[in-house]
């Protein structure tokens, strides 16, 4: 029997823009969000299966008055992108160029690391049109901006959707709230760098990719998690261990709190990768390291999509 979960709520966090929260925020469970102008509504990101993301399709024609005008991916992760197939052909599909890549790359993996999930019958829908640095939406007379960070952060292709007359940023995965940061296919440092960019934005209200709607406080959150796993990594190198080793002798404390802890074996090796001269973004192994976060965790990764 399948553990029951929250249901997704829905709510407005400022004039027209709109948060889509699926509780818990762990593995798989991640936020979308709703930008309604006088011309159209933008979606920020679908979701991971094909029941959550008709059951996000709902809601959008609900608080939107039908489909979106355009959905925006904030990366590849499947996640974030499974689901976009449920909108298009009618609501064209905008990301960083490299997530377009990266997500024909990934395919269909995602379900073979969580096999136990109800998929759904999923079709590929990569993003349609890609932008390189920077693109500005208009819905009316509402901007919305699609920013790329200086340097890969969460991962390679992440964009940051900021609507500036509202004071609201959609961070994707480069912030979660009350879940546990996750590098592996990016860089700890780029995370931290692009943490310094948000708070530059002023933004109010920060949705992250999973959890709780935030203040600016959950910048810092998420800095400070981010220097410690830096702390841990500096100490495991040169005591001549393992990321996994590091991980066992690690004590989380207050960051054991965090949703999905175990992700501290893979933030290790993105940042061990890192002090031995890796750039930011360079392939790692992902399976490998996943295996291993399976061993650490002690069975299967939990995930509820």
């Amino acid at each position: 029997m399948r553990e029951a979960v929250a249901e997704p709520e829905a709510y407005e966090v400022a004039d027209g823009v709109h948060a889509y929260v699926q509780p818990d925020g762990g593995w798989c469970l991640n936020n979308a969000g709703l930008v309604v102008g006088e011309a159209g509504a933008l979606l920020v990101d679908t979701a991971a299966t094909e029941a959550r993301a008709r059951r996000l399709r709902e809601t959008v024609s609900r608080i939107g008055g039908g489909p979106p005008r355009v959905v925006v991916n904030t990366h590849h992760h499947s996640d974030h992108t499974f689901g976009n197939f449920v909108f298009a052909p009618d609501s064209p599909i905008v990301a960083h160029e490299l997530c377009r890549e990266e997500m024909v790359a990934a395919g269909y993996g995602l379900c073979g690391l969580f096999p136990d999930v109800e998929w759904g019958d999923l079709a590929l829908a990569p993003p349609e049109a890609t932008y390189r640095d920077g693109l500005t939406l208009h819905l009316g007379e509402l901007r919305v901006e699609l920013v790329h960070p200086p340097v890969p952060a969460h991962t390679t292709n992440d964009t940051v959707v900021w609507v500036p007359e509202r004071k609201v940023v959609f961070t994707g995965d480069v912030v979660m709230s009350g879940v546990t940061p996750f590098c592996l296919m990016g860089s700890v440092e780029g995370s931290l760098r692009a943490v310094d960019w948000l708070r530059t934005l002023g933004a109010t209200t920060v949705v992250a990719g999973h959890g709780r709607v935030a203040g600016p406080e959950v910048l810092d959150e998420t800095e400070a998690y981010l220097r410690w796993i830096q702390d841990v990594a500096a100490e495991g190198v040169r005591a001549g261990v393992s990321p996994l080793e590091a991980a066992r002798e690690t004590d989380l404390g207050g960051f054991g709190e965090l949703r999905d802890s175990e992700r501290l074996l893979a933030n290790l090796h993105r940042a061990y990768a890192e002090l031995r001269g890796a750039a930011p973004g360079a392939p790692l192994d992902v399976l490998g390291v996943f295996q291993e976060m399976v061993s650490f965790h002690g069975g299967r990764l939990t995930c509820h999509a």
